[in-house]
């Protein structure tokens, strides 16, 4: 009678078995990811508190500590005197300083970056000046040259100083945008026989457009916030962050939590839809 013998399997190209991993393991291979959640949670956690606060029904001046529920202030916006008018001549600020500001950095930064003249080396360390330079220096000695020039504060001397400000970050945001451009891609066109003008239309400046965008949502931002250089520079007009300051003073009403709060909401949006339209550009 025949019998059987048991057969060794062989393990060559066999599946290792599972080894079941611990916590500390776990938390070595996600470490990474749990420290950049935190610090996006620590980033935003002043954002959702000013959210929730603008639903609060406040005892007294003062809008610290939470109350009750209530859509008084979201129904209302505006019933704070002077408060809306302060938020549109901020947005008018914003918007004119951020223009301005894209216009002359992105062609400064196509000069620096494209080209080689007398003086480049120092005009690179020309435009970190402004960003390096505390914002208390530079709100006082722009009201040193406004007054020395006779030049009455107002509307004109705060938007040329934001544009003066600006103008470093749209540089250095531009710029770093073209030096991670692939110089191949423009000698491409060319070779296909098309100029320097549709070069730049339909190759160059498509591909730099994201970090003009990036520029200019950036600047909006330090333009609308901006408080020291403004105050100097103000003359007798009150911004939205001066308006705050101010009603800090005897209480901030929720109505500001409001503006907060859509500003937030209006900002998020947009970042969140440019990732949408660009993932989508992607699977194209």
């Amino acid at each position: 009678m025949a019998t059987r013998t048991a057969s060794v399997p062989d393990t060559q190209g066999s599946v290792p078995p599972l080894v079941r991993r611990g916590p500390i393991q776990w938390l070595r291979d996600n470490i990474v990811a749990i420290a950049g959640l935190l610090a996006v949670v620590y980033l935003l956690l002043p954002n959702v508190v000013v959210t929730v606060l603008s639903f609060n029904d406040p005892v007294g001046r003062f809008n610290f500590s939470w109350n009750e529920f209530s859509l008084d202030a979201w129904a209302n916006p505006c019933a704070v005197a002077g408060m809306c008018q302060s938020l549109a001549l901020s947005l008018q600020l914003a918007l004119l300083s951020t223009l301005a500001a894209l216009v002359l950095g992105t062609l400064v930064a196509f000069a620096l970056s494209r080209h080689r003249f007398r003086g480049r080396a120092s005009t690179n360390l020309l435009v970190f000046f402004p960003m390096a330079t505390p914002e208390v220096v530079m709100g006082s000695s722009l009201l040193a040259l406004f007054v020395n020039s006779r030049f009455p504060l107002g509307f004109a001397t705060i938007l040329i100083a934001h544009i003066m400000f600006l103008i470093s970050y749209v540089v250095v945001t531009v710029k770093a945008r073209l030096a991670g451009l692939d110089p191949q891609l423009e000698q491409a066109a060319m070779d296909l026989y098309a100029n320097e003008r549709t070069t730049f239309w339909r190759i160059t400046f498509p591909l730099v457009l994201p970090g003009i965008a990036a520029a200019g949502l950036l600047a909006f931002a330090l333009s609308f916030d901006d408080f020291i250089i403004t105050n100097f520079n103000a003359g007798s007009e009150v911004t939205f962050p001066m308006f705050v300051w101010g009603a800090a003073q005897r209480g901030v009403p929720p109505q500001v939590n409001v503006i907060g709060a859509v500003m937030f909401l209006l900002a998020l949006v947009v970042v969140v839809g440019s990732e949408v339209a660009r993932r989508r550009r992607d699977r194209r």
